[in-house]
């Protein structure tokens, strides 16, 4: 089963500028939370010591509204008051505030409390000391309970309304002053990230431009270095490092280079010293064969097979110097080619050569013409039916088929390649079997020859194979005309 990666930012840049604002955004809910636990703190402690100045006067005058003793109805408004005898309730009020045009005391207002109001009320410590109590009909409030002479209890309370609706506009300010902050940071620490960044953008432009090369083969000029080697910071130290691993890369392709040059010149040297011997050889065995008088058997076999070896060693000369001649880049004779033209004769000399083998044509309606050296591509069709020929059994099918854009593929349904062998089979030297190559001639450069030919002509070669398939597909330029 496949496991899901959790999305989230992916660029460096993304994810420092979201921990940053992650950051902030904690600190703000932390100093939020703390401000508004420090404010209704103090708030509640105002209120608590304005109940313990209180006392139960309040809730006593209720009692005796005419004793000038204890008639403290002066009471800020939204004070409660309530007198229990031996459990029962006999007064509950809040103070009002006055009618219009009235001067002096203020008004009382009866509360009327349910079942779970009074059963609170019964429930309170008669100690003195806040409590919270949530009364039905007005909502919360801070409430402290006394017993009298009289062995009654008075409750007196505050409302926590004003408490918190000071609560909640300090958390709107919080809210309007923390998102403008957020917004602030955001943009500056975007512009931070971005400053703080430039050199690894550098580092990560070079490492790509470098990447872009192709250092596959040829001369590679690899002056690209980064600009940022500072050993003090960070990006610094991977600068210096890529710029040292982009010195010894630089190093190991120019030594390449030259090792390359230097296999070219001494095969194209080799074999141009090889070509008038090998001639040479060849010459004076075909003449001595010619000799009109007797020749002993033994020694006219040795002059066949000095003839064979020395026509072989040859056509290995000539295959050299064919891909020295490509490695350097010599031009090729470009015209118009007749490729149907090319496939049908070089098919017919493949049956000739093995009659034990199937093969099959499929060509298009009208004749395919593209630029290229005929001789060349000629060479390229020779060399992979030679192929399937030699490495195939008798009885085999190949079938070569040949497309209007100029793609030519061959397939024979032989044993196939072995998966080991086929990354290197447009390898120089590569022989699939050694033995046999070696009774049937086979240098291990055909292919070689197919691939750097076609690449001359701009084009590519590929192989698939498996048991009872390959194949081999040639792309070449678009037809002309």
């Amino acid at each position: 089963m496949r496991r899901l990666r959790p999305r989230g930012p992916r660029t460096l840049r993304t994810r420092l500028l979201a921990g940053l604002l992650t950051l902030f955004v904690l600190i703000c809910a932390g100093i939020g939370t703390a401000t508004c636990e420090a404010l209704r703190h103090f708030l509640v402690d105002r209120l608590d010591q304005q109940l313990a100045a209180a006392g139960g006067h309040y809730a006593a005058s209720l009692e005796h509204p005419g004793q000038s003793d204890h008639d403290t109805r002066a009471q800020a408004p939204g004070t409660f008051g309530a007198r229990l005898v031996d459990g029962g309730l006999t007064h509950a009020a809040v103070v009002g505030p006055l009618p219009p045009g009235r001067r002096g005391d203020s008004a009382d207002t009866a509360v009327p409390l349910d079942a779970a109001d009074l059963a609170a009320l019964r429930a309170l410590a008669t100690d003195g000391r806040p409590h919270d109590l949530d009364l039905s009909a007005l909502g919360p409030y801070r409430v402290a309970a006394v017993t009298c002479d009289d062995h009654d209890s008075l409750v007196t309370g505050l409302p926590l309304r004003p408490v918190d609706e000071t609560m909640r506009h300090l958390l709107l300010i919080e809210l309007v002053v923390f998102t403008a902050a957020l917004a602030t940071a955001a943009a500056a620490g975007a512009l931070a990230v971005r400053f703080a960044l430039r050199p690894l953008d550098r580092v990560v432009a070079t490492a790509e431009r470098v990447s872009a090369r192709p250092l596959a083969s040829g001369a590679v000029d690899l002056a690209e270095r980064v600009p940022d080697d500072d050993p003090r910071t960070e990006v610094g130290r991977v600068g210096t490092a890529l710029n040292r691993l982009l010195g010894h890369v630089a190093d190991a392709l120019t030594r390449r280079q030259d090792v390359e040059e230097r296999l070219r010149a001494f095969a194209a040297d080799a074999s141009h010293e090889l070509r008038n011997p090998v001639a040479t050889v060849r010459g004076h065995a075909e003449l001595a064969l010619r000799h009109p008088g007797p020749v002993p058997d033994q020694v006219r076999h040795s002059l066949e097979r000095i003839s064979a070896e020395s026509r072989r060693m040859g056509a290995t000369v000539e295959d050299l110097l064919l891909l020295a001649r490509l490695d350097a880049g010599r031009p090729l004779a470009l015209q118009d080619t007749d490729l149907t033209r090319i496939v049908l004769d070089c098919t017919t000399d493949a049956r000739a050569a093995a009659p034990g083998h199937r093969w099959l044509l499929d060509l298009p309606a009208e004749p395919v013409t593209v630029p290229g050296d005929p001789h060349r591509l000629a060479q390229v069709v020779t060399n992979l039916l030679a192929n399937a020929r030699t490495h195939t059994p008798d009885g085999t099918t190949v079938t070569l088929r040949l497309a209007p854009a100029g793609r030519l593929t061959v397939t024979d349904d032989g044993p196939g390649i072995p998966a080991g062998l086929a990354p290197h089979v447009f390898d120089r030297f590569t022989r699939g079997d050694r033995a046999r190559s070696r009774r049937t001639g086979s240098t291990g450069l055909g292919l070689a020859i197919v691939r750097a030919v076609v690449h001359a002509h701009h084009g590519t070669v590929t192989l698939d194979s498996a048991p009872g398939r390959t194949t081999f597909t040639v792309t070449l330029g678009v037809p002309s005309g």
